[in-house]
């Protein structure tokens, strides 16, 4: 599990650490750990060129530090200050390494100037403490030092400048674009949601012993073990009927295709039986491609609403009527009413479009702010939120989040969020909770679309085909 914390959690940590340590001790792990995976990055450290950009906090002494380090190995390094005063004890080891520095960039610093440029600049200018955005002189540094198309790798110290840490929300203003970020202790929560994390690039975590001192993570990310661990397995007894049943109330004459989709993505082997109820027409086509299913019978949990078109009301109000966890998609969204409240436990799987019509905002809010906008979404409607998206976020009504980053960005196509929903729905009659089936609902989708891929197209039945394969994987992983 990849766990998040907040700044004020990691601050607190980090000053129950530092006590009986010798002063600095924090600093230098973590500069140690930024060195190693520069030249890790780099392939090599003798005559290589890093440039710092460094600022006022405790970020720039972690890139002096590691300066300084990477200029004992023979890196040819470079200090820009972008404060008028820096880390003191970070200044004095990079000079004495013989590490070079200067203040800023001069005029003659442009575009136009006969300036070898740095293999990687490593951004120091603020920490998970700075004020969102850029000041104009570090981004024209930035502009300098690592112009877009140069080749030149940017590394940002803890989290890329400028982001807001907490919220992985992106200012109006300008920020770093990083393709590795460094950071010490625990992920924060900018490194794990989107926008920000796509600002992160590749994320490498540097162990400096805060562990024993970070509260339980309010934001997390499941990885493959994880999953694995959730997975539901039939007993050696087991029939179908004990290993799950679920039911799918999705598609109609006119979206026929929706209502396959969905029971693809729950007739994958981890229930022992899928029902079909809807449309007519659209049940002698599942019959046809998935003659294992079967009808109207008793449930463990329903999937509703994927191409259910003017029927989806009716179909949600019959599913809850059962009394059993139900899957709420795209059109029987509309037919949730927070004011009356769902009367048994739900996951709702709307994209960010969908959320902004359930919470009455912009699109584009929803999309620079996603937590914040699912975790109100799960509070306002007491179940739990996916949202969709190249990191979907899985929120309980409690504020716990999960963010699912395993998917491939061909997994945009269409269809594909309607067997997610019977996949989750499968997980839900499996036995597995709410904000465990949407949250390994998704790594599975996300998974078994990257497995379909292998680098190309694929289409929504790939990814539903894919996740047998991807499940015995994990099984056999844990053996």
């Amino acid at each position: 599990m990849r766990s998040a914390h907040t700044q004020q959690q990691v601050r607190a940590a980090e000053a129950a650490l530092a006590v009986g340590l010798p002063a600095g001790t924090l600093m230098q792990r973590a500069a140690t750990g930024l060195a190693h995976a520069v030249v890790g990055l780099l392939g090599s450290a003798y005559g290589r060129r890093v440039t710092l950009l460094v600022g006022g906090g405790d970020n720039g002494g972690d890139a002096l530090l590691a300066g300084a380090l990477l200029a004992r190995r023979g890196v040819a390094v470079e200090a820009v200050l972008l404060a008028d005063e820096v880390h003191a004890a970070g200044l004095a080891a990079l000079r004495a390494a013989g590490g070079r520095v200067r203040r800023g960039l001069g005029e003659d610093d442009g575009a136009g100037a006969r300036r070898r440029l740095p293999e990687v600049v490593v951004d120091g200018i603020v920490g998970i403490g700075g004020r969102p955005g850029l000041r104009p002189d570090a981004r024209r540094a930035l502009e300098v030092l690592a112009p877009a198309g140069s080749g030149v790798k940017v590394v940002a110290v803890d989290v890329p400048s400028g982001v807001e840490v907490d919220t992985g929300r992106l200012p109006e203003a300008d920020h770093v674009r990083a393709d590795l970020t460094v950071t010490f202790g625990t992920h924060k929560v900018a490194h794990l949601v989107d926008p920000a994390a796509a600002a992160a690039g590749t994320v490498h975590l540097v162990d400096i012993g805060l562990g024993p001192h970070l509260p339980l993570a309010e934001v997390e990310a499941l990885q493959a073990a994880d999953v694995a661990a959730l997975l539901p397995r039939p007993a050696p007894d087991a029939h179908k009927y004990v290993r799950g049943v679920v039911g799918v109330r999705a598609g109609s004459g006119r979206y026929p295709g929706a209502g396959l989709l969905a029971v693809a993505g729950a007739a994958t082997g981890l229930v022992g039986m899928v029902r079909y109820v809807g449309d007519p027409a659209v049940l002698d086509r599942v019959r046809h491609v998935h003659p294992e299913v079967v009808g109207v019978g008793r449930v463990q949990a329903w999937t509703v609403g994927s191409g259910g078109d003017e029927r989806a009301g009716a179909a949600l109000r019959a599913a809850l009527a059962d009394g059993v966890p139900v899957v709420v998609d795209a059109e029987a969204l509309r037919h949730v009413d927070p004011e009356q409240g769902l009367p048994v436990p739900a996951v709702l799987t709307p994209h960010a479009g969908e959320l902004a019509s359930m919470l009455g905002v912009e699109r584009a809010a929803v999309e620079a702010d996603q937590l914040t906008h699912a975790r109100r979404a799960a509070e306002r409607h007491d179940a739990v939120v996916l949202l969709k998206g190249r990191r979907s976020v899985v929120a309980r009504p409690d504020g716990r989040a999960r963010v699912v980053a395993s998917g491939t960005p061909w997994l945009a196509t269409a269809g594909a969020g309607d067997v997610l929903g019977g996949l989750v729905g499968a997980l839900l009659a499996a036995g597995l909770t709410p904000y465990d089936a949407a949250s390994a609902g998704a790594w599975l989708h996300g998974a078994a679309a990257t497995y379909a891929s292998q680098g190309g197209p694929i289409t929504a039945g790939q990814v539903a085909d894919a996740i047998p394969e991807v499940v015995r994987d994990l099984l056999v992983g844990l053996r």
